[in-house]
């Protein structure tokens, strides 16, 4: 019994520090949002979230985007990588195709934009390349 709870306890807190660095993608300073990037990278690499990711898999994908959009570099390379794990964790359903979909015209646009960092173009030709195989419903 004690053992279950303890196992809770540890989710819950999981969970909520995962809430934290959702929350944290939208701070105004560049250090903090890819600090959270860091540590979502850590997490969704390291522990199976679909459930968790389920519910707030639209507010991370526009925390995402706006990484993508409006981050440099490092930020944007992070975002890519994190977009990645999310497309993994959300797997080959209606909700990775979904997730690929709104995030695949960004991907492309900073792939190919001539001006954005080697990392980043790098990071996002990952991104796009993995959840295009995992998650994309329209075969070309």
């Amino acid at each position: 019994g004690s053992e279950a709870a303890s196992e809770q306890g540890q989710e819950e807190e999981t969970e909520d520090r995962l809430k934290e660095h959702m929350d944290s993608l939208l701070d105004k300073s560049a250090k903090a949002r890819q600090a959270a990037l860091q540590s979502l990278r850590l997490a969704l690499a390291s522990k199976t979230l679909s459930e968790f990711l389920l519910e707030r898999r639209l507010t991370l994908t526009d925390s995402l985007e706006k990484c993508l959009k409006k981050g440099k570099g490092e930020e944007q390379a992070l975002a890519g990588t994190v977009l990645t794990l999310l497309c993994l964790q959300m797997g080959s359903g209606p909700e990775g195709e979904e997730v690929f979909r709104s995030l695949k015209p960004l991907l492309v646009s900073v792939l190919t934009d001539s001006t954005a960092s080697p990392s980043a173009r790098q990071s996002c030709a990952t991104a796009l390349g993995m959840c295009c195989y995992i998650a994309a419903a329209d075969l070309e």
